[in-house]
């Protein structure tokens, strides 16, 4: 039951990606080029995730744990290491650069656009290689 509950909650924030356009790497650097031709539609729909995403994190707060898991799944740690910012930096130019993140690449495999298909391959293979290396 819970893998089932995952698909479908992957399903829905994957079409949910896809119709607010964030799996369109021209619109998302658009929205990035600040200091060209700004495009701020997606504003909008990063708003929309925030407006479900509060009420449901307050909802969440108040259980004692979730419908179809044992516990939260929190993260504890709170500070900002070097990792941390360098996994940042080189997220924040990975996104700038190609247009896609993540969740919106793979929500875009289906379309098999030959760049998608490359930022994915780079992105198991730059995860294969974090695991490898990391200490």
């Amino acid at each position: 039951m819970n893998q089932l509950v995952a698909l479908i909650a992957g399903l829905l924030f994957g079409a949910g990606l896809a119709i607010g356009g964030m799996t369109q790497p021209e619109k998302v650097l658009g929205f990035l080029d600040l200091a060209g031709r700004w495009d701020p539609s997606l504003a909008f729909v990063m708003g929309g995730g925030l407006l479900v995403a509060f009420p449901a994190f307050a909802i969440a707060a108040r259980r004692s744990r979730p419908l179809f898991d044992v516990k939260f799944q929190i993260p504890t740690r709170r500070d900002i290491d070097k990792r941390l910012l360098i996994g940042a930096l080189l997220f924040g130019a990975g996104w700038g650069l190609a247009g896609y993140c993540p969740g919106p690449a793979i929500a875009a495999l289906s379309a098999l656009h030959p760049g998608t298909l490359i930022f994915c391959a780079a992105l198991i293979a730059g995860m294969w290689l974090q695991r490898k290396l990391a200490p």
